[in-house]
């Protein structure tokens, strides 16, 4: 993304681009004249400058965050999908995307074609999800792995910080 003040083009974020980041992503409802505070500008040109994060795509959303086990979501896994030889990846991520219990999804290299994390009410859940799963047309073979406890998730690096 170019991010910078007036016509100066630059494809890095600033510190003071960080910062809004920083605090937004510590409370997405962090009024401006706050943040204005925080990043030392005055008070309209921090809109703006959060603007142009949303234009540019670098800021994508703003969501509440919300406790799983609260809505009934107590189990997780993180499951490997090897794909068959005659599997077609857009398909199987298609039908990945139909199964709500797949909270995220990343192609990747390896043995594996992709990697789910499904969160599910409990283990019998997780049974019936990994049986839906394997039925999908080009899924050869399942790997699941458990999670017994969540130390952190969610958590997004800032980019190294500019020259």
């Amino acid at each position: 993304p170019v991010i910078g003040r007036g016509s100066r083009r630059r494809d890095v974020l600033d510190a003071v681009d960080r910062t809004i980041i920083t605090a937004l992503r510590a409370n997405a409802r962090i009024p401006y004249a706050d943040l204005a505070r925080l990043v030392g500008l005055s008070g309209p040109s921090v809109p703006d400058r959060v603007k142009r994060l949303e234009q540019t795509g670098v800021i994508t959303g703003y969501h509440a965050a919300v406790a799983p086990a609260a809505l009934g979501l107590g189990a997780v896994a993180i499951v490997g999908i090897e794909q068959s030889d005659d599997g077609d990846q857009d398909e199987i991520a298609e039908c990945l995307s139909e199964l709500s219990e797949v909270e995220d999804c990343w192609f990747v290299a390896g043995d594996e074609s992709f990697i789910l994390k499904v969160r599910v009410s409990d283990i019998d859940a997780l049974e019936k999800s990994l049986g839906r799963l394997r039925k999908i047309p080009g899924v050869s073979r399942t790997h699941t792995t458990v999670v017994l406890s969540t130390r952190f998730e969610g958590r997004a690096a800032l980019p190294p910080e500019g020259e």
